[in-house]
Protein backbone atom coordinates (compact mmCIF):
# COMPACT_ATOMS: atom_id res chain seq x y z
CA UNK A 1 0.00 0.00 0.00
CA UNK A 2 1.75 2.78 -0.90
CA UNK A 3 3.11 5.17 2.33
CA UNK A 4 3.05 2.42 4.08
CA UNK A 5 4.68 -1.08 3.09
CA UNK A 6 3.90 -4.12 0.60
CA UNK A 7 3.28 -7.51 0.57
CA UNK A 8 5.13 -10.21 -1.72
CA UNK A 9 4.31 -13.55 -2.31
CA UNK A 10 0.92 -13.08 -3.28
CA UNK A 11 -1.34 -14.58 -6.22
CA UNK A 12 -3.86 -12.53 -8.53
CA UNK A 13 -7.16 -13.64 -10.15
CA UNK A 14 -8.84 -11.94 -12.76
CA UNK A 15 -10.10 -8.34 -12.35
CA UNK A 16 -13.52 -7.61 -10.88
CA UNK A 17 -15.12 -4.53 -12.72
CA UNK A 18 -17.84 -2.85 -10.08
CA UNK A 19 -19.69 -0.06 -11.02
CA UNK A 20 -16.83 2.47 -12.09
CA UNK A 21 -14.04 0.78 -9.91
CA UNK A 22 -11.56 -2.61 -11.12
CA UNK A 23 -11.06 -4.53 -8.43
CA UNK A 24 -7.84 -7.43 -8.25
CA UNK A 25 -8.74 -10.54 -6.40
CA UNK A 26 -5.33 -11.34 -4.51
CA UNK A 27 -4.73 -14.19 -1.76
CA UNK A 28 -1.64 -15.21 -0.47
CA UNK A 29 0.36 -17.79 -2.32
CA UNK A 30 -0.63 -20.88 0.41
CA UNK A 31 -4.24 -20.01 0.16
CA UNK A 32 -3.87 -19.86 -3.80
CA UNK A 33 -1.37 -23.47 -4.46
CA UNK A 34 -4.27 -24.81 -1.88
CA UNK A 35 -7.09 -23.96 -3.80
CA UNK A 36 -5.62 -25.10 -7.27
CA UNK A 37 -4.14 -28.88 -5.74
CA UNK A 38 -7.67 -29.33 -4.08
CA UNK A 39 -9.87 -27.77 -6.17
CA UNK A 40 -11.32 -25.34 -4.17
CA UNK A 41 -12.64 -21.71 -3.87
CA UNK A 42 -11.14 -19.48 -1.20
CA UNK A 43 -12.11 -16.22 -0.08
CA UNK A 44 -9.99 -13.24 -1.79
CA UNK A 45 -10.26 -9.88 -1.01
CA UNK A 46 -10.38 -7.41 -3.74
CA UNK A 47 -7.71 -4.60 -3.91
CA UNK A 48 -8.30 -1.57 -6.23
CA UNK A 49 -6.62 -2.10 -9.13
CA UNK A 50 -4.27 0.86 -8.61
CA UNK A 51 -2.56 -1.17 -5.23
CA UNK A 52 -1.58 -4.08 -7.09
CA UNK A 53 1.54 -4.28 -8.94
CA UNK A 54 2.98 -7.25 -10.52
CA UNK A 55 6.11 -8.68 -10.58
CA UNK A 56 8.25 -8.42 -14.11
CA UNK A 57 10.69 -11.27 -14.65
CA UNK A 58 14.39 -10.36 -15.35
CA UNK A 59 17.03 -8.35 -14.23
CA UNK A 60 15.79 -4.79 -12.75
CA UNK A 61 19.50 -2.94 -12.68
CA UNK A 62 22.48 -3.44 -11.59
CA UNK A 63 22.35 -4.90 -7.60
CA UNK A 64 23.47 -2.05 -4.77
CA UNK A 65 27.37 -3.12 -3.33
CA UNK A 66 27.01 -4.15 -0.08
CA UNK A 67 27.20 -2.00 2.35
CA UNK A 68 25.98 0.74 0.41
CA UNK A 69 22.94 2.03 2.24
CA UNK A 70 22.52 4.95 -0.16
CA UNK A 71 21.91 2.87 -3.02
CA UNK A 72 19.40 0.66 -1.45
CA UNK A 73 16.48 3.42 0.03
CA UNK A 74 13.57 3.25 -1.94
CA UNK A 75 10.60 4.65 -3.05
CA UNK A 76 7.51 4.33 -0.85
CA UNK A 77 5.05 5.10 -3.68
CA UNK A 78 6.08 1.61 -5.23
CA UNK A 79 7.76 -1.36 -4.57
CA UNK A 80 11.25 -1.91 -4.53
CA UNK A 81 12.51 -4.57 -6.94
CA UNK A 82 14.42 -7.06 -6.19
CA UNK A 83 17.45 -8.20 -8.24
CA UNK A 84 18.20 -11.69 -8.00
CA UNK A 85 21.12 -13.17 -6.32
CA UNK A 86 23.50 -15.73 -6.99
CA UNK A 87 22.96 -18.59 -4.23
CA UNK A 88 26.47 -18.71 -3.56
CA UNK A 89 26.06 -15.12 -2.29
CA UNK A 90 23.15 -15.57 -0.43
CA UNK A 91 22.87 -14.90 3.79
CA UNK A 92 20.25 -17.87 3.55
CA UNK A 93 18.32 -20.28 0.98
CA UNK A 94 15.83 -21.85 3.22
CA UNK A 95 12.11 -21.11 2.15
CA UNK A 96 13.34 -18.41 -0.45
CA UNK A 97 11.84 -18.64 -4.22
CA UNK A 98 14.77 -19.91 -6.33
CA UNK A 99 15.23 -19.88 -10.14
CA UNK A 100 17.11 -23.46 -11.56
CA UNK A 101 19.10 -22.54 -14.35
CA UNK A 102 19.17 -25.51 -16.91
CA UNK A 103 22.21 -26.89 -19.11
CA UNK A 104 20.09 -25.76 -22.09
CA UNK A 105 20.15 -22.50 -21.09
CA UNK A 106 16.26 -22.28 -20.10
CA UNK A 107 15.28 -21.81 -16.41
CA UNK A 108 12.87 -23.63 -13.80
CA UNK A 109 10.62 -21.52 -11.53
CA UNK A 110 8.26 -21.59 -9.40
CA UNK A 111 10.76 -23.72 -7.01
CA UNK A 112 11.64 -23.04 -3.53
CA UNK A 113 14.65 -23.96 -1.27
CA UNK A 114 14.58 -26.40 1.32
CA UNK A 115 18.29 -26.37 2.38
CA UNK A 116 21.19 -24.17 3.00
CA UNK A 117 23.74 -25.20 1.14
CA UNK A 118 26.07 -28.43 1.81
CA UNK A 119 28.24 -30.91 0.05
CA UNK A 120 26.27 -33.59 -1.84
CA UNK A 121 27.95 -37.24 -1.74
CA UNK A 122 29.38 -36.48 -4.92
CA UNK A 123 31.33 -33.90 -2.61
CA UNK A 124 29.44 -30.79 -5.44
CA UNK A 125 28.27 -27.89 -3.24
CA UNK A 126 24.43 -28.02 -3.78
CA UNK A 127 21.02 -27.21 -1.95
CA UNK A 128 17.57 -29.37 -2.11
CA UNK A 129 14.59 -27.48 -3.65
CA UNK A 130 11.09 -28.57 -4.08
CA UNK A 131 8.39 -26.91 -6.21
CA UNK A 132 6.38 -24.56 -4.69
CA UNK A 133 3.30 -26.63 -4.93
CA UNK A 134 5.28 -29.23 -2.57
CA UNK A 135 6.55 -26.53 -0.32
CA UNK A 136 3.16 -25.53 0.47
CA UNK A 137 1.55 -28.76 0.90
CA UNK A 138 4.29 -29.46 3.32
CA UNK A 139 2.88 -26.65 5.47
CA UNK A 140 -0.61 -27.28 5.55
CA UNK A 141 -0.27 -31.10 5.41
CA UNK A 142 2.99 -31.86 7.25
CA UNK A 143 3.86 -34.40 3.78
CA UNK A 144 7.37 -33.97 2.94
CA UNK A 145 8.34 -32.28 -0.36
CA UNK A 146 9.78 -34.17 -2.99
CA UNK A 147 12.91 -32.28 -3.79
CA UNK A 148 15.70 -32.30 -5.95
CA UNK A 149 19.91 -31.25 -5.14
CA UNK A 150 21.00 -28.56 -7.12
CA UNK A 151 24.41 -27.92 -7.75
CA UNK A 152 25.33 -23.96 -6.49
CA UNK A 153 25.89 -22.88 -9.58
CA UNK A 154 22.69 -23.17 -11.51
CA UNK A 155 20.95 -21.74 -8.33
CA UNK A 156 19.74 -18.01 -7.88
CA UNK A 157 17.38 -16.27 -5.50
CA UNK A 158 14.68 -14.31 -7.51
Amino acid sequence: MPGHGWRADLRADEKVVQGSRTYVPVMPEAEWYRAEAEQTEVFAPLVPVERVWVEELGMAGTPAKPGDVMSRLVSLDEPPRRNPVAALDADALTGHRVVQLLEDGGERRELRAVTELHTSAEGDICARVATELDWYRWGWSGQAPRTLEVPVHLLWIE
